[in-house]
């Protein structure tokens, strides 16, 4: 390539690759015509920054999750979240014993953080969804942050401090946090509210490493054995961090096995030093087996946080089968991540009973060469240190995944969240065996080659997952896109037909829980939510049978009893509905539409004191609930008590000012 300078003409070997190595890649985002001077790499530096990384970084994964914030809850969402006690009242935070009696205790115990953290969501945005969302992206962008501190200070460590690829540490670094925060399998940990857990337990899990590494760097300046305050503050706040992960998600059990496994591919020196480092950490393995001691609980439930999973349409699975089953599942998630297509939220995923079966046995033949490659890496990694990054990239992807992949059964076999964590090792290993090839290989097609298709690669993958996000958007397009995708999955018709149910769509709703039912006919919240589909459209006879269905095949289904009230009401059965309405509350004395429902049997039936009482339950429950309000005015009429009923419909109208029905009360009281 012939250069000027000075007006003198002189030969230099410049060629793509090499303006990609010293311009950061950027060339290719830069329009770059053949430079006149040398001062033009000079120009160029500022993109080999790490602030200009981090910028790069965030704004991609921005742009990636910027159709998500007014993504609804979905799902699970409104058990796990919404009517949560836990998450609604932060009162059970500061004194945890006075949850005993809740039905999600448990959870409080075993992912304190986790929950705490949707508690001060719903303390601060209430049922609005964009302050969930924009928290979880941020959580999102941090951890892509955290992947890219890892690596450039991997290459700080004794073994890469001299390495060929130290010179693109931070390409490798950029590329790998970059394909985290854009990979499109990475949605469902972001955008699916309620898996904040997944990263959010590897927001901890990430800084625990970090402050880890630079307690060791720092040590290593050290010329005396006794450890400084800077390295004392950073293994303290390591150990912090892997509390708080413990206390947020159960896979972070293999933090301190991962961070002694990095001692062991980065650094050296004395046993007893290293083991001086590393057993503050490994002493964090006891939080979550104690947390366990006292819950009555299978392990996999408490891990799947599912309630008695049975009865909504997870399969049980021996210990046996769901490791032949994970065998598969884990050959699915590196395909995932390789070639993300056919992204699911719920999977019809086949269970493998014989380690035998071809797909089974074919599946660990390619687990063990990839596992056997790591180990090889490592074993050449004493002649070219380049290698120990790739090989502890896959370690780290077996050993995170490997609490919600072994032997543990959980109620959904496999699930793209839990691939979140793992993926980090994954793309580190990727990256830094594309840039081993960029170096070994002085061939100008492959260097040339190679540079321009990871920005390809990224590019696909953020188109990728921005579309995957949009399909979040609506329930009925999330849950349209599941039905299209596991067709004979029952709770993929069942929650289509809630989706539908709640926009109205009755006809269509119906359709789905009876698809449901063919499916699966012990699915008791099918037959439930037919009935109301049904009662929705004054089908009130048809509705009860569905209702009494549903209470057959469970009968302490609270909402079935609570709407089975209603139904008798509709039809005039006053003593009927008391009785149905009466069972809800005490099955569910928090569940403030019985209560209102019970009120409206005993009006109807001139029990106007009981009524009230009922009423007022309800908006102590709920002080926003203007039907309870309503009729609580409508009551205090009838007992003559005016000017109750008067602050009854102006609270009303506060709330909703349009409310025709309280206007014309509240004109009849005022004559």
């Amino acid at each position: 390539m012939r250069v000027t300078r000075n007006g003198r003409s002189r030969q230099k070997d410049v060629d793509f690759y090499d303006l990609i190595s010293n311009a950061n890649f950027y060339p290719i985002i830069v329009n770059i015509k053949h430079p006149e001077s040398d001062s033009f790499q000079d120009k160029l530096r500022f993109l080999n920054k790490p602030f200009f990384h981090y910028v790069l970084i965030c704004i991609t994964g921005l742009i990636v999750y910027s159709n998500t914030f007014d993504a609804p809850f979905q799902w699970d969402e409104q058990t796990f979240l919404l009517d949560n006690p836990i998450v609604k009242d932060l009162h059970y935070f500061l004194e945890p014993s006075s949850a005993q009696g809740l039905q999600y205790y448990n959870a409080l115990r075993s992912r304190y953080i986790g929950y705490l953290s949707f508690a001060i969501n719903y303390k601060i945005h209430g049922i609005h969804v964009p302050g969930y969302h924009i928290l979880n992206i941020c959580i999102h962008l941090l951890n892509a942050l955290l992947v890219y501190s890892i690596v450039t200070l991997s290459f700080r460590t004794p073994f890469l401090i001299h390495s060929q690829l130290k010179k693109h540490s931070a390409e490798i670094a950029l590329f790998s946090a970059l394909c985290f925060v854009s990979h499109p399998v990475q949605t469902e940990a972001v955008t699916y509210i309620f898996q904040r857990l997944a990263s959010l337990v590897t927001l901890f899990y990430l800084f625990s490493i970090v402050m880890y590494i630079k307690a060791r760097l720092e040590s290593q300046k050290q010329t005396k054995a006794r450890f400084s305050t800077l390295v004392l503050t950073y293994h303290f706040l390591s150990i912090v961090s892997a509390v708080l992960a413990m206390k947020t998600k159960e896979n972070a059990f293999t933090l301190p096995v991962v961070a002694a496994l990095y001692e062991l591919f980065f650094f050296k020196g004395y046993v007893k030093q290293r083991l001086l480092h590393l057993i503050p950490l490994l002493l964090t393995l006891f939080i979550i087996p104690l947390t366990f001691i006292g819950i009555d609980k299978p392990v996999g439930e408490i891990i799947s946080q599912i309630q008695d999973p049975a009865p909504i349409g997870f399969q049980g699975i021996p210990r046996g089968d769901y490791l032949f089953t994970q065998i598969r599942v884990i050959v699915t998630y590196i395909r995932l991540l390789f070639l993300p297509i056919n992204q699911n939220l719920v999977y019809d995923y086949p269970h493998y009973h014989s380690f035998l079966k071809p797909g089974v046995l074919l599946s660990f033949l390619l687990l063990l060469s990839i596992i056997g490659s790591g180990c090889y890496l490592l074993f050449r990694s004493r002649l070219n240190s380049d290698l120990r990054l790739i090989s502890f990239g896959i370690f780290w992807f077996f050993i995170t995944l490997s609490v919600e992949s072994s032997i543990i059964p959980l109620p959904m076999v496999i699930d793209e969240y839990r691939v979140y964590l793992p993926s980090v090792g994954m793309f580190v290993a990727l990256i830094s065996g594309i840039f081993l090839i960029i170096e070994k290989f002085r061939d100008e097609k492959i260097r040339t080659f190679l540079a321009p298709s990871l920005f390809i690669l990224l590019v696909v993958f953020s188109v990728a997952a921005y579309e995957r996000n949009s399909l979040w958007g609506s329930s009925i397009s999330l849950w349209e896109d599941v039905v299209k995708k596991s067709p004979k999955d029952a709770r993929g018709h069942y929650n289509l037909g809630n989706a539908y149910k709640a926009q109205g769509l009755f006809d269509k709703a119906i359709e789905q829980y009876r698809i449901t039912q063919s499916l699966m006919s012990v699915y008791a919240e099918a037959y439930n939510n037919l009935g109301v589909a049904y009662d929705a459209k004054g089908f009130f006879d048809m509705a009860i049978d569905q209702y009494q269905m549903a209470l057959n095949l469970k009968p302490d289904l609270v909402e079935a009893h609570n709407n089975l009230g209603k139904a008798y009401w509709f039809k005039g059965l006053f003593d009927m509905a008391i009785t149905q309405c009466q069972i809800a509350v005490n099955l569910k004395p928090d569940l403030v539409e019985a209560h209102n429902n019970l009120g409206n049997a005993y009006a109807s039936k001139g029990l106007f004191d009981m009524a009230i009482t009922q009423y007022q339950i309800a908006v102590n429950l709920k002080p926003d609930y203007i039907d309870a309000h309503f009729n609580l005015g409508i009551t205090y009429l009838k007992n003559g008590a005016k000017d109750m009923a008067r602050r009854e419909f102006e609270f009303v109208l506060k709330i909703k000012p349009d409310d025709y029905e309280a206007q014309k009360v509240l004109s009849r009281i005022t004559e």
